[in-house]
C-alpha cells in the first residue's frame, strides 16, 4: 500500500513525498482511514512503530477540510498532550514537516524554558497545540490558553504520564475542553488506572495494536553480561575500545548515575553527553543535536528524558541498568532496529539486578544469550536465582517433646490436672489478683 490510497490530500502528499515517506507503516495503514472519518481510536504501539505520522498527518486534513469564521482569528483546534519536552518538540517539527504546504500553524509549549517565546506563539494563535501538562496548566492557569474550541485530543504516550504523576493534571485540561470531541488515545500498555481512562474517554473507538509490547524487534541481537558487583563501568569502556560502535545509548536508573557515567567516559576520552530531568531544555536539546549529528559518540540517559529521542541510524543500545519494569525494557532497546535496519542492544546485570533479568525475560518469551567470555564474570554462587525457578523449600519444623508425665501419686495434687501434666488454669490466687 501507498499514501496515495489513504485518501490523503495532495499538500501533504507532496510534504509526505519531500520527507521521503514512500509507503505507510501499519499502524499508519490502519489509524489514519479511522482518524479521517472522525472515528475516536485507541492505539497499542510501542516506540518506532510511526505513529506520530499516524495522529498528525489526518489531523492536519481534517483541520484544513474544516471550514473557519474569516476574522475570528486562530484558535486552537487540535491539542496534543504528551510527556516529556523531547516528545513534544519531536512531534511539533514532525507536524511543521507534513503541514508545510498548507495553512496549518501549530506550536509547542514545555516546562524547563521561559515562558515568553511561548505566550508570544500563543497570542499569534495556533491550530494545533503540542504541550507537556505541567507547562499547559500553568499557561491556563494565567488565561493564556483557551480550549473551548478544541475538536480532536491526541494523548500520546499516555502510560508514561501515568508513571510521572501526570494523569491528575490531564483530567484537568480535559475539563476545560469540549466534551463533544474526537479522542485518539495511544499508549504502549495498558495498566488498570490507563483502561478506566479509556472507557471513560473513548466512545466506540476503532482499535489499532501493533508489535504486542511482550515482543521485540527481530532485527535486534540481544546480549547480556552477568557482571560482577561493582565493574558495570569498566565493561562500559571495554566495549566502547571497540569502534565497531559508532554510536551507543546508555540507560541508567538515575540522573545521578548518568552524570556519574558521562564523567568516567570524559576520564577515558570518550565522548559523551547526559539528557535528564535535571537538564536545561537548551542543555538537553544541545545533547541531542550533537549526538545526532554525530559530534557526541555517546548519549547516557534516563528513561523520561529518552523519550521522544527518535534517531533512524542509532547503532547500539546499552542497559548500563536493567530497568524494573520489563516493558521498558522493550521501549529502550526498540531505539535502535528502526526503519528497517539492524540494531544491536546489550544489558549488564549485577547480582541484585538478577529478578529483573527473569521479569524480562518471561515478558520477551526468550532467553537473552549470555557473553560467558568477559573480564569480570559474576561469581557462580550468585547465578542460583537466574538458574532456579522455586524457592528451596522450607524445613519441616521438628515436634516439640512432651513433658514427662508425673509419677500418680502427684496426679491429683493442687494445680495439677488429670493428664499427669502441669494445668495452665491459673490459681484461685493469681486469679483473685488479676480480677481486682
Amino acid at each position: 500500500m501507498t499514501f496515495n490510497e489513504l485518501n490523503i490530500m495532495p499538500a501533504i502528499l507532496k510534504a509526505l513525498s519531500k520527507e521521503n515517506y514512500t509507503e505507510p507503516t501499519p499502524i499508519q495503514e490502519q489509524a489514519i482511514p479511522a482518524v479521517l472519518a472522525g472515528r475516536d481510536l485507541l492505539g497499542c504501539a510501542q516506540t518506532g512503530t510511526g505513529k506520530t505520522a499516524a495522529f498528525a498527518v489526518p489531523i492536519i486534513q481534517l483541520l484544513t477540510e474544516q471550514k473557519t469564521t474569516p476574522n475570528s482569528g486562530r484558535k486552537i483546534r487540535s491539542l496534543i498532550l504528551t510527556p516529556t519536552r523531547e516528545l513534544a518538540l519531536q512531534i511539533s517539527d514532525n507536524i511543521k514537516a507534513y503541514s508545510q504546504y498548507t495553512d496549518i500553524r501549530c506550536t509547542a509549549i514545555v516546562g524547563g524554558v521561559s515562558q515568553k517565546a511561548q505566550e508570544r506563539a500563543l497570542a499569534q494563535g495556533a491550530d494545533i497545540l503540542i504541550a507537556t501538562p505541567g507547562r499547559l496548566i500553568d499557561l491556563m492557569n494565567q488565561k493564556r490558553v483557551d480550549l473551548q474550541f478544541v475538536k480532536i485530543l491526541v494523548l500520546d504516550e499516555a502510560d508514561r504520564m501515568l508513571d510521572m504523576g501526570f494523569i491528575h493534571d490531564v483530567k484537568k485540561i480535559i475539563a476545560k475542553m469540549p466534551v463533544k470531541k474526537q479522542t485518539l488515545f495511544f499508549s504502549a500498555t495498558m495498566p488498570p488506572e490507563i483502561d478506566k481512562m479509556v472507557k471513560s474517554l473513548l466512545v466506540n473507538p476503532v482499535k489499532v495494536e501493533i508489535t504486542p509490547v511482550s515482543s521485540t524487534v527481530d532485527r535486534i541481537e540481544q546480549s547480556i553480561y552477568l557482571l560482577e558487583m561493582g565493574n558495570k563501568q569498566n565493561q562500559l569502556n571495554r566495549l566502547l575500545e571497540d569502534k565497531a560502535i559508532v554510536s551507543a545509548l546508555v540507560f541508567t536508573r538515575t540522573k545521578r548515575g548518568a552524570d556519574r557515567v558521562t564523567r568516567d567516559l570524559a576520564k577515558i576520552n570518550v565522548s559523551a553527553q547526559a539528557i535528564h530531568g535535571n537538564k536545561s531544555q537548551n542543555d538537553r536539546q544541545n545533547a541531542l543535536r550533537n549526538f545526532k549529528s554525530g559530534a557526541t559518540r555517546v548519549l547516557v540517559a534516563t528513561d523520561i528524558a529518552a523519550r521522544g529521542i527518535d534517531i533512524d541510524e542509532l547503532s547500539h543500545v546499552i542497559n548500563f541498568n536493567l530497568p524494573n519494569i520489563p516493558e521498558t525494557y522493550v521501549h529502550r532497546i526498540g531505539r535502535t532496529g528502526r526503519a528497517g535496519l539492524s540494531g544491536t542492544a546489550i544489558s549488564f546485570c549485577e547480582i541484585d539486578e538478577l529478578p529483573f533479568l527473569k521479569d524480562i525475560e518471561k515478558l520477551i518469551g526468550k532467553t537473552i544469550p549470555e557473553v560467558k567470555d568477559h573480564a569480570y564474570p559474576m561469581p557462580k554462587s550468585a547465578r542460583t536465582f537466574k538458574t532456579s525457578s522455586k524457592p528451596a523449600a522450607a524445613k519441616p519444623a521438628k515436634p516439640k517433646a512432651n513433658p514427662p508425665l508425673k509419677p500418680k501419686s502427684e496426679w491429683f495434687k493442687k494445680g495439677s490436672n488429670t493428664s499427669g501434666r502441669p494445668s495452665s488454669k491459673p490459681s484461685s490466687k493469681t486469679s483473685s489478683k488479676t480480677s481486682r
